[in-house]
């Protein structure tokens, strides 16, 4: 499988979709808005404000993804 990097040390602020590899061969997916990529040390910050902190190494791919949408209150035009 052919993974592709979107995003990279200069995309700071921008909401990405990662995929990474875990020490023990499993895959799993970040999304969040990428806070810092130098000196081969990743951060992402969730929504939830949980910040992951990755190995450079172990990231396979990476995307940008749009904004979420804007929720409307009922009643808001």
């Amino acid at each position: 499988m052919r993974y592709a990097r979107e995003v990279g040390p200069g995309d700071a602020g921008v909401r990405i979709s990662l995929r990474r590899r875990y020490p023990d061969g499993q895959l799993g997916d970040v999304l969040g808005v990428l806070e810092s990529w130098a000196d081969g040390v990743v951060t992402v910050v969730r929504a939830s404000g949980e910040r992951v902190v990755l190995a450079e190494g172990d990231v396979l791919a990476t995307r940008r993804i749009p904004p979420p949408p804007v929720r409307r209150t009922p009643g808001s035009p």
